[in-house]
């Protein structure tokens, strides 16, 4: 497996460094997705007409890989519907009209934790997943037999725009700390890295001094570099392990949790207040006033851009997530999920793609991918439908994370076809599974 250190350079474009989070008025309405974490679905344990508070249970699923889901805001549950979700999944969605008290659950206190089941029992039902987007639930990090060496928080956010984390950083490092210093005691974890890009500076120095106070904690300030988030890129450039193909970061000692996860802990230790809310990076050139808004999880997304004054132009397309990675969402209804940490309104400028030409044959897309896979490899694989062939160029080591495209002189549409040749795959090993 060969990393590439360099990565890839991209603009920043983050307006809203530096910017103080603030809260949105409480929305009229919330449409809560049932999935929003890799799994199942969660089961609805609420009728219409149900009255709920924030942090009233409304969905879960206690034996499968899922997380529990609350109620976001105060109020009456009005509908149970269907909806089709970012990945083009239907599933139930729990729509709640708000009576705008934002009244807290009489049942929310704060866990008792004795004990390292006890606290991944805390960490299950505060409801946490990956918050940088991957949507991973957390407690399931944590129920491997295998030893934690080292705990490492990922607060790289090296995607344009999004600054979601940074901020989380410089406002929630209390929290963070109550999470560290709760998984370092019970899971006997001696090394803590926290890292970071460089030129975050506010949130490195925080960082810095929240190290100063945890015996075995360190910051990492790793180059700007894209995709120094990735959780294999992150692993290896913060403590040189590199983690094979088809295995966890467990599988070298090591756990990854976000940093805006890490505070989530934090809180539900502190409070016992499940996920309720996101700090959301709104930005994009079509965006009036860009922030970073603190929202209620199923607000939609009109209504947040709404709070940051609309648009000064027509949107040419609107992401959950950054311009490398992010999913374009189809209308302007769908809701704020856990693991949004940003939505982007950007202008056709902004998502300029030039024509499709052939490929040169240049190597840019295996120079410039952090696993050094062939691009061209993978699409000839994927056009010949040969899963085996798509396996041996690296299909499952690809992230998703663009490098190839953006790089292609022939601008050709390198990540998708790389995207359909990984569920090639994955049919090809169900088949064979059975």
């Amino acid at each position: 497996m060969a990393f590439k250190l360099h990565g890839i350079k991209l603009p920043d474009r983050k307006t809203t460094e530096g910017m103080p989070s603030v809260k949105m008025p409480v929305p009229e309405t919330v449409t809560i997705p049932t999935l929003m974490h890799i799994g199942k679905p969660v089961t609805p344990v609420v009728k219409v007409g149900t009255e709920v508070k924030v942090g009233t249970l409304i969905a879960e699923d206690a034996e499968a890989l899922s997380a529990p889901i609350y109620s976001s805001v105060s109020g009456k549950v009005t509908k149970i519907t269907d909806i089709t979700v970012s990945d083009g999944n239907v599933v139930q969605a729990v729509v709640i009209a708000s009576d705008g008290e934002m009244t807290i659950d009489e049942n929310i206190q704060k866990p008792e934790i004795n004990s390292k089941e006890d606290l991944i029992s805390a960490i299950k039902k505060s409801g946490l997943v990956g918050l940088g987007g991957a949507g991973f639930p957390t407690y399931a990090k944590f129920t491997s037999e295998k030893p934690i060496e080292t705990l490492l928080i990922n607060g790289a956010e090296c995607e344009p725009y999004i600054t979601s984390d940074s901020t989380t950083m410089v406002e929630r490092a209390d929290e963070m700390q109550v999470a560290i210093e709760n998984l370092a005691k019970y899971f006997n974890i001696k090394e803590v890295i926290l890292g970071i890009e460089k030129g975050k500076d506010e949130a490195i120095k925080k960082m810095e001094e929240l190290a100063s106070k945890i015996p075995g904690m360190k910051v990492k300030v790793l180059p700007k570099i894209y995709p120094q988030g990735g959780e294999k890129v992150l692993v290896y450039h913060s403590t040189g392990k590199v983690i094979p193909n088809g295995k966890l970061p467990i599988d070298v000692g090591c756990v990854v949790v976000n940093c805006s996860t890490m505070a989530g802990i934090g809180k539900f230790i502190l409070t016992g207040m499940p996920l309720v809310d996101r700090c959301i990076t709104v930005d994009g050139g079509a965006v009036k006033e860009p922030k970073n808004v603190i929202a209620p999880i199923g607000t939609a997304l009109k209504d947040v851009f709404d709070f940051c004054g609309g648009f000064k132009e027509e949107p040419f397309a609107v992401l959950y997530g950054g311009p490398m990675m992010g999913i374009a969402v189809p209308d302007l209804n769908v809701p704020v999920l856990k693991q949004t940490n940003a939505i982007l309104a950007l202008t056709k400028k902004e998502t300029a793609v030039p024509k499709e030409t052939s490929c040169i044959r240049c190597g840019a897309c295996v120079t410039n991918c952090p696993f050094g896979i062939s691009a061209p490899a993978l699409t000839k694989a994927y056009n010949a439908k040969d899963a085996e062939a798509a396996m041996k160029a690296g299909a499952e080591l690809c992230m998703e994370c663009g490098c190839c495209s953006y790089n292609c002189p022939a601008n050709r549409p390198l990540v998708q076809t790389n995207k359909l040749a990984k569920a090639l795959v994955r049919e090809y090993k169900a088949k064979e599974a059975k």
